[in-house]
C-alpha cells in the first residue's frame, strides 16, 4: 500500500513539474520578433565554435607566450568537454525525453532537425562547462561575467527557439558546471600527463 501511495505522490509531482516546465517554455517561446529570432539563432550557433576553439586557442596562446596557465586552461577545457559530452549524451539516451517541438503543438523556432533526446540540453551543458572552467582558472569578474552571460544566453536560446524545456537547460547547465568543477579539482593528475 505504501508503494502505491508513493507512486501516486511521485506521479503527481512529475505532472506538476511538467506543467510548470511547459508553462515556462510557452512564456519564453511565444515571445519572439525577427530581431530576437536572429539573435538567438546566432547565439545558439556560437556554442560549437566556441567550445571547439577555446581549448585550442588557450593551448596555442600558452605555447606562443610561454603562459603555462593558458596552456593548462586549454587542456582542462578539453578534458571538461569530453566528460561533459559523455555525461550529457549518456543521460539523453537513458532519459529519452521528447523535445518540445515533438511533444507540443504550435512551437515557434528554428530548423527542427535535432536527432538526440531533449534532456539534458547539450548546448547548455557544453556552454556552462566552458564558462565554468574559464571562470575557475581566471577568477576575475571581467572573465566570469561575460563567460556566464554567454552560457546563459546559449541556454535561453534553446528554449526561445523551441529545442528544449527550461528543465533541460537547467540540468544541462548543472552537468556542464559540475563536470568542469570536477575536472578542476582533479587537475593535478590530468596536467601531470602533459608536463
Amino acid at each position: 500500500m505504501k508503494t502505491i501511495v508513493w507512486m501516486c505522490v511521485l506521479s503527481s509531482v512529475a505532472v506538476a513539474q511538467n506543467k510548470l516546465d511547459v508553462d515556462i517554455f510557452r512564456a519564453i517561446n511565444n515571445q519572439h520578433t525577427p530581431f530576437t529570432d536572429d539573435f538567438f539563432k546566432v547565439t545558439t550557433n556560437s556554442m560549437r565554435p566556441v567550445v571547439i576553439a577555446a581549448p585550442f586557442g588557450f593551448v596555442a596562446t600558452g605555447i606562443l607566450t610561454k603562459d603555462r596557465q593558458a596552456t593548462d586552461t586549454g587542456i582542462l577545457l578539453a578534458a571538461s568537454a569530453i566528460l561533459t559530452a559523455g555525461i550529457t549524451y549518456t543521460s539523453k539516451d537513458l532519459i529519452n525525453r521528447r523535445r518540445p517541438y515533438e511533444a507540443l503543438k504550435n512551437v515557434h523556432g528554428g530548423n527542427f532537425g535535432e536527432r538526440t533526446a531533449s534532456m539534458p540540453s547539450g548546448h547548455a551543458s557544453m556552454a556552462f562547462a566552458t564558462a565554468t572552467m574559464v571562470s575557475l582558472q581566471y577568477k576575475k569578474w571581467y572573465v566570469t561575467v561575460p563567460a556566464y552571460t554567454w552560457a546563459g544566453l546559449v541556454g535561453y536560446s534553446r528554449i526561445a527557439l523551441g529545442y528544449h524545456y527550461p528543465s533541460d537547460v537547467l540540468i544541462g547547465a548543472l552537468v556542464g558546471a559540475g563536470s568542469s568543477y570536477l575536472i578542476y579539482k582533479l587537475q593535478k593528475p590530468i596536467l601531470k600527463v602533459f608536463h
